[in-house]
């Protein structure tokens, strides 16, 4: 290998890595790496693995661009420097560990519990894989002043990562996402890092703790009567080879259902998940051995979580009983409707409640919202924004529940995360509520449309991996930034909102006006149609998202599929006029 190709400063970060610092297997892959593969040494060091807002997620594999026992070592070692600044007056730090099915995550999650242990921090480490949700139960239920989860959601089984919670149960969010950054790229050296934790100081917690959960998940329902007369209603569940093996099929029994059936090649914990291409709840093709099943068996409705068991993808039946899936925002309106119904049928609303959604989310929630009187709050994208704005308005206003277009939703609030246990359950309930009826979810779904809308969103993403993919997402963004467009698929740009630069500017009137929401590199246009279309670079993933909604009133629901497709093939024209490929 001629070591000229490589990049020198390349070279010295790989070469660091052979040092006595690092086990014996490690240095041998970095080595193997410098003399044979120049270019996955180059993507393994260019850069460290950046511990971001919501922590770090990323390729495993030696190196210190890649997720490993190092890189999560020196990251809980800051995130451990940083709680013994902010909490050097308590006598007892504690902190709750989860981790997912993915591969070496109960490794990650055994090094993170033994970095703060040899730091004199006491660690809840479940004794097994555990859904997110559950975690940030949980360190609210011990009095933790942190958490972490192992896992990387719904990426590809070569990716990894790392959550970060603070004491409230929710991710990390200014000045603490900041500040724990900053002291986690202040650990320059793996010598820093204090590997040999003190076992006296980890806790394991398993199966009773989960029932002290699941009790809160129950306190939920609000149709006990309606799932005892609907019982038989016939479910088809897949956790995706992930943790909500562990939860949900109990929690739906749990709620009184009795006709679960579980996806069982599925429902086999296995990082490599072996039976999809991806994980993802979002994509049909990760549905479609539940959707066989239920077909087979002639069952009501599908459900899957992905891997860590906060998000959660639905398949209901169609006026032609075929099985469709429904999206994000779908499945959350109808989520809210139900809630914000039955709530004001039982006699609970009294005028101070809320729910929250983030700003790519559909605006038919708050419509929804506003219908009964319900305040409806808009956050940047991410669960950690809800989070806050219940943490704000806690003791004073009652949060129902909230979501977001990516398939997470919370109902109550002992958990701060998007949670797909409780979401499952509520979704089973809100089905039951339908066939109580006689009806589906996909004619209450109708029935929202003719009352509120018919609206249809699409994301669309831009996956540009590496370097020089991070390098095309910036400049794309700058582009849009510079000069926004003044007119798209025949509607006029009226509205142009810049949340990095903190502005909303009437593109017709000129007139400016601050954002009140943090800097956030995210920029909306709304069009004179009612139209809108948001760009944000995904905070996880190599990727730029472009979500997309577009609306009309509904007169008549035999009108419903006709007026689907118009909304869709607008959507299309606007995709096409903007060159997205």
């Amino acid at each position: 290998m001629n070591l000229n190709k490589i990049e020198p400063e390349i070279l010295k970060a790989a070469n660091s890595w052979l040092s006595n610092e690092f086990d014996q297997e490690t240095s041998a892959k970095v080595k193997d790496l410098i003399e044979n593969d120049p270019v996955e040494l180059t993507e393994s060091f260019y850069r460290s693995l950046e511990f971001g807002t919501g922590g770090l997620r990323g390729i495993m594999g030696v190196g210190t661009n890649r997720m490993n026992k190092y890189t999560v070592g020196m990251a809980t070692q800051g995130l451990t420097n940083y709680l013994l600044q902010e909490f050097s007056e308590i006598n007892q730090i504690k902190v709750a560990i989860a981790h997912d099915s993915r591969n070496n995550s109960r490794y990650f999650a055994e090094i993170t519990a033994h970095v703060f242990a040899a730091n004199g921090i006491k660690v809840y480490l479940f004794d097994d894989l555990r859904p997110t949700p559950e975690l940030s139960f949980a360190i609210r239920h011990f009095g933790c002043q942190s958490g972490v989860v192992i896992t990387a959601s719904h990426n590809p089984k070569e990716y990894n990562g790392y959550k970060a919670y603070w004491d409230d149960g929710a991710q990390l969010i200014p000045p603490h996402d900041k500040n724990v950054i900053k002291e986690v790229n202040k650990i320059e050296s793996i010598s820093s890092v204090k590997f040999e934790g003190n076992n006296d100081l980890i806790e394991i917690i398993g199966k009773e703790f989960d029932d002290i959960y699941l009790k809160e998940v129950m306190a939920l329902s609000l149709n006990p009567d309606v799932i005892q007369r609907q019982k038989d209603l016939k479910i088809v569940y897949t956790p995706l080879h992930g943790t909500g093996t562990v939860l949900v099929p109990e929690c739906l029994r749990a709620f009184g259902f009795e006709n679960i059936f579980s996806v069982e090649e599925q429902s086999i914990p296995d990082g490599n998940f072996p039976t999809v291409d991806s994980p993802n709840p979002e994509e049909h093709s990760a549905l479609a051995m539940a959707i066989k099943l239920a077909d087979d068996i002639s069952a009501n409705l599908v459900m899957a979580t992905d891997p860590d068991a906060d998000r959660v993808g639905i398949a209901v039946r169609d006026n032609e009983g075929k099985f469709i899936l429904l999206n994000g925002n779908q499945t959350a309106a109808i989520l809210i409707f139900y809630l914000l119904s039955q709530w004001k049928k039982n006699d609970k609303l009294s005028g101070n409640e809320f729910i929250v959604k983030t700003v790519v989310t559909s605006e038919i929630l708050k419509k929804i919202a506003d219908s009964f009187h319900v305040d409806c709050y808009d956050v940047l994208t991410g669960f950690k924004w809800i989070a806050d704005i219940i943490k704000e308005l806690e003791g004073k206003k009652v949060f129902i529940g909230g979501g977001e277009e990516s398939y997470g939703y919370l109902i109550g609030d002992f958990v701060r995360d998007k949670d797909a246990v409780s979401a499952c359950a509520m979704i089973a309930e809100t089905a039951a509520w339908a066939a109580d009826q006689n009806k589906t979810l996909y004619d209450i779904l109708q029935d929202i449309s003719l009352e509120y809308g018919l609206y249809v969103e699409k994301l669309k993403s831009l996956v540009r991996k590496g370097k020089s993919g991070a390098e095309e997402i910036q400049e794309i963004m700058d582009n849009y930034r510079k000069t926004p467009p003044k007119q798209i698929n025949g509607s006029m740009v009226i509205i142009f909102k810049d949340y990095y630069q903190g502005i909303e500017k009437n593109l017709v009137t000129g007139q400016l006006s601050k954002l009140e929401l943090p800097k956030s590199n995210v920029l909306q246009f709304f069009l004179e149609d009612g139209s809108k279309i948001s760009v944000r670079p995904s905070g996880t993933e190599p990727k730029i998202k472009y979500y997309f909604s577009v609306n009309q009133a509904l007169k008549d629901k035999n009108e419903y599929l006709k007026q689907l497709s118009r909304l869709e093939q607008a959507i299309d024209s606007i995709i096409a006029e903007l060159e997205i490929d």
